[in-house]
């Protein structure tokens, strides 16, 4: 079945659910017709019988009761042959006590069982059952036979015997073998109008299938992520082909920013990049014509040599940084924020030696990345040293999980904070400082990371207040 195509095996598989329902229905069927023309048929034996004997009332005669004498009286074994019936199609005989057949003329003949021979000893009253018979002309036939015991009184002496009556089966059997070929070829033409109905059925379902594999296999061919599934409908067939727009625009999104990273990251590296070329050059030249550059001027150049170094390294782990994918289930464990913010301050303190860097932590306990943490927190400190003035003072504090850092630089443009968390992005006022514009998205990356946020805004008297806040708590959870 597995190399059948899907359409295939809905058709197939609907085939067979409905031919096991129509199978078990025919079943019952059958076997419910047969149960009622068996009652119908017992039914009819009762009358034919008569009534049966009943306790502490004297016994009824059986119907036919002088025949039935007279066969007990002349019991033979053998119907009478050549003979024909006189009246309704049924066969009678009798059964002495000790189990024999005693015959009745022109009414054909039995063949005594062992339940028939206890009803005749009087160990039963009655039993109905299936069994053989000739009729009366000497065929045999299969019949359904009821046998009923009675007591008559033979000189003086009561005598067990019983009365069998039956008849042939024919009645029962023809309607329910014609019934029988009317249910299979029911069956059988309601099995292929469910395969037919079945294959239309899988073919109209599968259709918007057809068109999301269409989709994909031209997504695939030529790369089009702006291609689109139409949703029409609440079905599961609309909920996929949401999904796959949905992957498809994830996909193009990603794509676009892999595609503006690699323009921002070339256009950011061609300057240092072009200013290291050159200063390399005029040192090469210099060496090479034999003319010595002043011992100053060559030292301002290796200098400029290194600071661009510098720049490129930490723009090139800026880069790796932003650079990261996404992870669905990233690395969790307890990290003490207050002492990250302690060792971004000494960092800070290090690299502006002018200002005044203060620090008030309160301990506080999240669940990250202690790389990153870190990482996020001394990006916000530099990007205060960096803007605040020679002899400034940048505050820094961590009080119930929110860090704020507060510098006295010449604050941030109103229309510029709606910018600051995007990449390569800088305001106009520090383009000429250095720096790549990463620093503040790999905040905003971390901090949304840790199910945080972060905001920038202007501080009250001059000046910007960065603030992160990330959930924990104070003590170290067990």
């Amino acid at each position: 079945m597995t190399r059948l195509p899907l359409r295939g095996r809905l058709a197939l598989l609907t085939a067979l659910a409905v031919a096991v329902a129509v199978a078990a229905c025919a079943t019952v069927s059958w076997f419910l017709v047969r149960g009622q023309l068996y009652r119908e048929l017992d039914g009819r034996l009762r009358a034919m019988s008569g009534p049966p004997p009943v306790a502490d009332l004297p016994a009824p005669r059986p119907r036919g009761w002088p025949e039935v004498r007279d066969a007990l009286a002349d019991c033979r074994s053998t119907p009478v042959a050549g003979t024909r019936y006189g009246g309704p199609y049924f066969i009678q005989q009798a059964v002495t006590a000790d189990g024999r057949a005693c015959v009745i003329p022109d009414r054909g003949a039995l063949t005594v069982s062992r339940a028939d021979a206890e009803v005749a000893a009087g160990t039963r009253t009655s039993v109905r059952h299936d069994g053989k018979g000739v009729d009366g002309q000497g065929d045999g036939v299969r019949v359904r036979i009821m046998t009923v015991g009675y007591t008559a009184d033979a000189d003086g002496a009561p005598v067990r015997f019983a009365v069998s009556t039956a008849i042939p089966l024919d009645e029962v059997e023809g309607p329910l073998g014609n019934l029988a070929l009317l249910l299979v070829a029911v069956s059988a033409a309601g099995v292929l109008l469910a395969a037919g109905a079945g294959l239309m059925i899988a073919r109209a379902s599968l259709r918007p299938v057809e068109r999301l594999t269409d989709a994909a296999e031209h997504i695939a061919r030529t790369e089009d992520l702006g291609t689109r599934i139409p949703e029409h409908g609440h079905d599961e067939i609309t909920r996929l082909s949401q999904a796959f727009n949905t992957m498809t625009g994830a996909l193009a999104a990603s794509r676009d920013r892999q595609q503006q990273l690699i323009a921002d990251a070339g256009h950011e590296l061609r300057t240092p990049l072009t200013s290291l070329r050159t200063n390399i050059d005029l040192l090469l030249r210099s060496q090479d014509s034999g003319r010595e550059l002043p011992p100053d001027t060559r030292r301002r150049l290796l200098a400029s040599v290194k600071a661009q170094m510098v720049e490129l390294s930490s723009l090139v782990g800026d880069l790796l940084e932003l650079a990261r994918p996404v992870e669905g289930q990233p690395a969790r464990e307890t990290v003490a924020l207050h002492e990250a913010v302690q060792r971004a301050v000494e960092r800070a303190r290090l690299r502006g030696p002018g200002l005044v860097v203060e620090a008030e932590t309160s301990p506080w306990f999240v669940r990250g990345d202690p790389g990153q943490l870190e990482r996020a927190v001394v990006n916000l400190l530099d990007n205060a040293v960096k803007f605040s003035p020679p002899g400034g003072r940048v505050r820094v504090r961590l009080d119930g999980g929110e860090l704020t850092v507060r510098d006295e630089g010449p604050g941030v443009a109103p229309e510029d904070l709606p910018h600051v968390f995007e990449r390569f992005w800088r305001s106009p006022s520090a383009r000429s400082l250095p720096g790549s514009g990463l620093g503040l998205s790999i905040v905003a990356r971390v901090v949304g990371e840790g199910g945080g946020r972060v905001s920038l805004e202007p501080a009250e008297g001059g000046g910007t207040l960065a603030r992160v806040v990330l959930p924990g708590s104070p003590v170290p959870p067990d």
